[in-house]
């Protein structure tokens, strides 16, 4: 998972990004709450991780923060040496997913991260097929079949089209793609995103004729949706 993390401690930063990274999450640290707000306005995380006393602010009002501009429910860890009982149950009763006290144990906050992120993303657990309406993704064999047929793509088109599809109506950013299916950042042309995009969107029919849009979100990246999910939430208060 994508992890942003809200930690004032530079020497606590650098050792929780450690165990993250250690484990295959990617993550990004942040000293202030004014940096971190910034960062996560404009990127796209899976999840947060929160300190309380922070010196611009509080945990507390970062969490309204998010609640309140997240377009999404992004779960949310508290790992912070506020131990006392009121605040466990302000920082839940606010919003967070979960909440550790310092010192933490690295396993046991792995673990609860898992948790989280099986709970939050469930389309996202690895399985040896993907049905999604009239697509099959077998991830053994890396095939595809769409309405019964199978569709010839190459292997970084099948990543591609594996990683939009466990991700249906989240906004993927161009980076976040080339780390998923290029395991890069900076060091590929984003235009080769571009490609690929147009390539599956074509070899797929991923188009609106067929129930399906795959878009370009200008300065930010794609998003594949279902029609059917989009105009069941039209009229929604």
């Amino acid at each position: 998972m994508r992890i942003a993390l809200l930690e004032d401690d530079k020497y606590q930063a650098e050792v929780m990004q450690v165990w993250l990274q250690a484990v295959g999450h990617e993550c990004q640290s942040f000293q202030t709450g004014k940096a971190f707000m910034e960062a996560t306005s404009s990127q796209d995380f899976d999840l947060f991780i929160l300190d309380w006393v922070l010196p611009d602010t509080n945990g507390i009002q970062v969490l309204q923060d998010i609640r309140k501009h997240s377009e999404r429910p992004v779960p949310v860890l508290f790992v912070t040496q506020m131990d006392k009982e009121e605040d466990v149950i302000l920082a839940l009763e606010m919003g967070a997913d979960d909440y550790m006290t310092k010192p933490v144990k690295p396993l046991e906050m792995l673990a609860r991260i898992t948790a989280l992120g099986r709970r939050a993303y469930p389309a996202t657990e690895r399985a040896e097929n993907l049905d999604i309406g009239e697509y099959r993704l077998n991830t053994n064999s890396r095939s595809v079949e769409w309405a019964g047929e199978p569709v010839d793509l190459t292997h970084k088109e099948f990543d591609l089209t594996l990683f939009l599809f466990r991700n249906i109506g989240r906004l993927l950013s161009r980076s976040q793609i080339l780390e998923a299916v290029w395991a890069t950042t900076a060091d590929l042309n984003t235009r080769t995103v571009d490609t690929h995009i147009s390539r599956i969107r074509n070899k797929l029919g991923l188009m609106p004729e067929n129930g399906w849009k795959l878009s370009a979100v200008y300065q930010h990246g794609y998003r594949l949706e279902r029609l059917e999910q989009i105009s069941s939430h039209v009229g929604e208060p």
